[in-house]
């Protein structure tokens, strides 16, 4: 998972399990990320995917907590960090930093639009120089579909010449294969580490000296994920690269993604507390769970080990 403390890899945005208060179900959330963990997968815990953006400060540190305080490896973790002000990315990311964290994923701050380079250099320059610590590596969080706030191949070499230790790398959400190409092609040699942000790409990142993906579909698909990227130099690799996109478009394509996953894991976990989702997400429909269910049986789908939390006492 890591090579000279970098992580490298599949990588989940942990789903974040709520109880029906809507509170985080910590005991759930702990006993998704072992399972990740036993599935060769690192765990990116407040991502997009994780409604990172719908928890608080508070909950975000309890969560991280109380999984490191359980037993679960921090050198395999970079828990996303990105807030809108300095200030509460800065307490994230020192947080995670102090609990030993192998890195962070730093959205830029979303809220303003059409902010030149300067303003976010700026912003990633005042949490590196106020977490003042050598361990802070930093992965830039490219999601411009959703944040519109993108991070430029001009803004990557600046922040690698000011923190060359801390910038560690990047997720590419974009979607479009030439950005991430563009960013490989003129960072990857100098130790600038590319995950995409989809499994579809990750065969075409791992042949372009990409290091792996951090994906929403490896919260239920990881082995196959982790499979590929070991395998991505075998003959049946693009075999196995479709295999990823159809299961990824079974869940994806007709439904709300992070509530399919969720009646994803309430299906296969047989644990219908899994499909709450915070507002203003809504869970799937009764009858879109059913319509869920045997679109992944018709692909022969499994999530081998999952189970119900608290089963195996029962």
């Amino acid at each position: 998972m890591t090579s000279a403390n970098r992580l490298k890899g599949v990588l989940s945005p942990v789903v974040t399990p709520f109880k029906a208060d809507l509170s985080p179900d910590k005991e759930r959330f702990v006993a998704h990320c072992k399972w990740l963990l036993s599935q060769n997968v690192g765990l990116a815990a407040f991502g997009t995917n994780s409604e990172a953006n719908s928890l608080t400060l508070d909950e975000r540190m309890m969560l991280l907590d109380a999984a490191i305080d359980s037993g679960v490896d921090p050198s395999r973790m970079m828990p996303g960090t990105g807030c809108n002000s300095i200030g509460e990315t800065v307490k994230l990311t020192a947080h995670a930093v102090k609990r030993g964290c192998a890195g962070v994923l730093m959205l830029p701050p979303f809220y303003y639009k059409g902010v030149p380079d300067e303003g976010l250099f700026r912003h990633f320059s005042e949490v590196a120089q106020r977490v003042g610590d050598s361990r802070l590596r930093m992965y830039l969080y490219h999601i411009p579909p959703t944040a519109v706030v993108g991070i430029s191949p001009a803004l990557v070499e600046r922040l690698m010449k000011a923190y060359p230790t801390a910038t560690a790398g990047m997720k590419d959400s974009s979607g479009d294969w030439s950005n991430t190409k563009t960013i490989l092609d003129n960072f990857a040699n100098a130790g600038f580490d590319m995950f995409v942000g989809s499994e579809t790409f990750l065969l075409a990142n791992m042949r372009n000296n990409g290091v792996g993906c951090i994906s929403a579909t490896a919260n239920v698909n990881p082995a196959e994920i982790h499979r590929l990227y070991v395998e991505w130099r075998n003959a049946d690799a693009d075999k196995q690269q479709e295999r990823l996109n159809l299961v990824r478009d079974t869940i994806s394509k007709k439904y709300l993604m992070i509530s399919a996953l969720k009646e994803t894991i309430a299906i296969y976990a047989d644990d219908p507390k899994w499909s709450t989702v915070r507002p203003p997400l809504v869970e799937l429909t009764a009858e879109q769970g059913r319509a869920l269910a045997a679109e992944l049986k018709t692909i022969n789908f499994a999530m081998p080990g999952i189970k119900r939390l608290g089963a195996a006492a029962e």
